[in-house]
């Protein structure tokens, strides 16, 4: 399997198809970014035409599902339905790139439900199960951290999804690592707790968003701009045994390049 992708937001991408040559003449496997605009705007046409420029490429992806306002584990059940028909819209979609991977976020919202986690895992564990249900043979699903600030509410939502699904699919949902997530918004930078987030992911853990920041905002940077920890990071990898995919996150031409440079920088891990 490819060891690793870099993002490419399809509407960026419709903006700026510069951004899909980039990935075709560089021969880099991209994480397709899939959100609720260009999902309305665009035909099954226009993405069966993009996924056959990938094929003939010989490039391989992974996909990232929408999440702008969805709220799998709501208590209420307009927004629930909401998400839930979003999704599986988003799953036929999927379906045309046959992606490695999908990523979506666990989106647990702690100021909303911190008295209620249970209910609210359940809740998202309903909504995922019934969209996953519409592709027997989907990829696996990786859940996300975002807001998080709790490793054990990722674990506990994969936890919930996994006792909804038959024994033979359980393995197929399991935990993106976002680390940048983790720097900034969980307070990573400050508490250094990156060894308790893996060990409490690790038995779950498929895949990994890896880009960079100095801890008070999201930046999206290459991995060595910011204050990111990487070695600790590979250390305790190694260390569990853990070889997740990755998708770099860049958010500029400068990040995109550091990027390639980092995955370079590190055959061991991102080789074959």
């Amino acid at each position: 399997m490819t060891r690793y992708y870099v993002n490419l937001n399809l509407r960026a991408a419709d903006r700026d198809p510069a951004l899909v040559l980039r990935h075709l003449e560089g021969g880099v496997p991209p994480e397709l970014g899939l959100d609720p605009v260009l999902m309305d705007a665009k035909t099954p046409a226009w993405h069966r035409e993009l996924a056959r420029r990938l094929a003939d490429a010989g490039l391989p992806c992974t996909l990232h599902l929408p999440f702008f306002d969805l709220q799998p584990g709501s208590a209420d059940a307009r927004i629930r339905t909401a998400t839930r028909d979003r999704l599986l819209a988003a799953l036929e979609t999927a379906a045309i790139y046959a992606p490695h991977r999908m990523v979506g976020h666990s989106a647990y919202n702690r100021f909303l439900y911190i008295r209620s986690f249970s209910d609210w895992a359940a809740r998202a564990a309903d909504t995922w199960a019934a969209v996953l249900a519409a592709w027997p043979d989907h990829p696996p699903l990786c859940l996300e951290n975002t807001h998080e600030a709790d490793p054990a509410t990722v674990t506990g939502a994969v936890e919930a999804l996994r006792e909804r699904l038959a024994e033979g699919q359980r393995e197929r949902v399991g935990i993106c690592f976002d680390i940048g997530h983790w720097h900034s918004f969980a307070g990573g930078s400050v508490r250094g707790d990156l060894a308790d987030w893996v060990a409490a992911f690790a038995p779950y853990l498929l895949h990994m968003h890896l880009h960079d920041n100095d801890g008070a905002f999201d930046e999206h940077l290459g991995p060595g701009q910011g204050s990111i920890p990487f070695d600790a990071l590979f250390e305790l990898l190694a260390k569990g045994g853990l070889r997740p995919t990755v998708t770099f996150e860049p958010h500029s031409s400068a990040a995109y390049a550091q990027a390639l440079a980092f995955a370079r920088s590190r055959p061991d891990f991102f080789a074959g």
